[in-house]
């Protein structure tokens, strides 16, 4: 089931391609994915029923992170660099190599073009790897034929069919010269690195004329090819023209907040990036705040230059460059301009994504507690405050107090109260007592400190815990703070509030919240939220009252021994544990500890 951050987060997903990275609770991630539209892959774990391994993966999933590209090929590349970093859990392929061909030009005197899926360090030129194998086929192929250069063994001391297809430069019965070699591969260089302006002309005016010849078979065959091609060489930003270890920096600014992406670029691929937010103040320039962000990333420890730094346009490459000891560039056209324009975009994503988060969590926070308010015809207030009793039989009363400031819980202002209803009316489950005793000792203190009160008090019940809390407050304490009761149907779940204000003449009756409404979501979330509170707190105080009654009835362990043991040891399962040894450390005598051994 998806967490709430989960359930936001899938509201604010681009219908862009890119990779998902699926987290488990430790943050580790545990699959990774590409998709050509992120909005629906990501949703389709969520939102639609899975079985098998898939259906384990998305049970371990607390949250998700993505990074957009341009492209599906940039997708597919990035998936195989991250899966290769993170080897997740759940990803079974690509995780020793890409299963995936690349295009070759050997290093030998009479070079030739083929696929390979291994990349050796020999000297030879590696294009790819492609996600398309029949593409990469196909444009295989194409090279062969419009740009030949050694299609047989060689040596053969005659031509080969291949020669006389025009698709081999002769290797197999002459001296083919290297400068023949270096042209041709000059423009196959040229050519899978994109400029296929000419090639794709070439190929479409084919198409066309046997179109027009009604050969439509070599027509269509032209036009897959054109496809292969498109798809097989198209421009990859993910993966680099060279090696350079590069660190390339963007920043989107926007509703006083930056966003730092940064590109963490090795051995020509994109190995990890990271995302920095901040907020600006008036005085703050953009461009200065990012400058000395850049230099304070690389002051941290541990961090390691790289050789190279790509920033936007408005900084002082040359301060900055001074300061790191490092070549800060801006490029200008490329493909490292277009990595430099994708970072900015991912730095917008994210900072885009915070103000939504921000904005669906704020409807589900400050908006809910404003229908609360707004269905009891009550102007919005910041402050509600909720109390619970818990008690076994009358013994061990307790209450809690939970506090949440704009529908969020503020644990810091959470109160717990030990009971004296036991102790003064021998019925420690009288609910009256209890509850006028716990809003006395709350309310009455909050006066005496000069404190705050709270815009708005929700009982645990009904008109008899609302009667009590009101009857202390007004005719005590003279206070008006609304007070309304969380009310249950015979299944034991919330379905209504119950308020009025008799002394204003608005008579007491049920008020009833939409279960749609995040202003029930809250209301429900208030009310398991003081019962847990409570609850916890009395099992906590009954367990330590049990172990207290217990150490009581041995004769020779007074208050002060029975305190020492139960600050030390907490339970009456480690006093049993402890030895001789542990329970004199705690500061009893010999015979005290023999005893304690023989009547546990």
């Amino acid at each position: 089931m998806a967490t709430r951050l989960i359930e936001n987060k899938l509201k604010l997903l681009p219908d862009k391609p890119g990779c998902y990275l699926m987290k488990d609770i430790n943050g580790k991630v545990i699959y990774v994915g590409k998709s050509k539209n992120l909005k629906n892959r990501v949703r389709s774990y969520f939102k639609s029923k899975q079985i098998g391994r898939r259906a384990e993966l998305v049970q371990e999933i607390v949250d998700y992170d993505i990074i957009t590209v341009s492209t599906d090929k940039e997708a597919f590349l990035l998936e195989v660099t991250l899966i290769k970093k993170y080897q997740p859990y759940y990803n079974v392929q690509l995780k020793q190599g890409t299963g995936y061909p690349y295009i070759e030009i050997t290093n030998e005197r009479d070079p030739q073009t083929k696929l390979t899926s291994i990349v050796r360090k020999d000297s030879g030129y590696y294009f790819g790897p492609y996600p398309n194998v029949y593409a990469a086929q196909a444009t295989l192929r194409f090279i062969q034929k419009v740009f030949p250069l050694r299609r047989c063994n060689g040596k053969q001391g005659r031509p080969c069919l291949y020669y006389h297809m025009g698709q081999c430069l002769g290797a197999c019965f002459k001296k083919v010269p290297e400068e023949q070699y270096k042209f041709q591969i000059k423009k196959i260089k040229s050519f899978l690195n994109g400029d296929i302006t000419a090639v794709k002309q070439d190929l479409t005016n084919k198409m066309i004329k046997a179109s027009e010849n009604l050969e439509f078979e070599r027509a269509a065959e032209i036009r897959d090819q054109l496809q292969y091609i498109q798809e097989t060489v198209e421009k990859q930003k993910i993966i680099s023209n060279d090696s350079t270890q590069r660190d390339i920096f963007n920043f989107y600014v926007d509703k006083s907040w930056i966003s730092v992406q940064i590109f963490f670029f090795r051995q020509a691929k994109l190995l990890r990036r990271e995302t920095r937010m901040y907020p600006l103040t008036d005085t703050d320039d953009p461009e200065d705040t990012f400058t000395s962000f850049i230099v304070q990333f690389y002051g941290q420890k541990n961090r390691v230059l790289p050789k190279e730094v790509l920033v936007p346009n408005g900084i002082d490459n040359e301060a900055l460059s001074e300061v790191l000891s490092v070549s800060v560039r801006t490029p200008k056209r490329g493909q490292k301009l277009s990595l430099l324009k994708m970072a900015k975009e991912n730095a917008q994503l994210k900072l885009d994504d915070k103000f939504r988060l921000l904005e669906l969590d704020n409807r589900k926070t400050k908006g809910a507690q404003a229908e609360i308010f707004a269905s009891l015809g009550l102007p919005y207030g910041h402050i509600i405050e909720s109390f619970d009793h818990s008690h076994i039989q009358g013994t061990d009363p307790v209450s809690a107090l939970v506090v949440f400031k704009d529908g969020k819980p503020d644990k810091n202002a959470y109160r717990k109260y030990k009971l004296k209803g036991e102790v003064e009316h021998q019925n420690g489950g009288d609910e009256v007592r209890n509850t006028r005793e716990v809003v006395r000792r709350r309310y009455s203190r909050l006066l005496r400190e000069h404190k705050p009160m709270p815009d708005l008090i929700l009982m645990d019940g009904g008109q008899i815990q609302i009667d009590a809390c009101e009857d202390i407050l007004r005719n005590e304490l003279n206070l008006s703070i609304p007070v309304a009761g969380m009310v249950k149907d015979n299944k034991h779940r919330t379905n209504h509030l119950l308020y009025g204000d008799p002394i204003n003449g608005v008579a007491m009756k049920l008020i009833p919240l939409d279960p749609k409404s995040q202003g029930f979501y809250l209301m429900t979330r208030i009310q398991d939220e003081v019962h847990r509170f409570a609850i916890t707190f009395h099992r906590k105080t009954h367990a330590k009252n049990a172990l207290s009654s217990k150490l009581d009835s041995i004769k020779g362990i007074g208050p002060k021994s029975r305190n020492k043991l139960l600050r030390q040891f907490g339970s009456l399962k480690k006093i049993k544990e402890a030895s001789i040894n542990d329970l004199r450390a705690v500061g009893l005598t010999l015979p005290q500890a023999q005893t304690i051994k023989l009547m546990l």
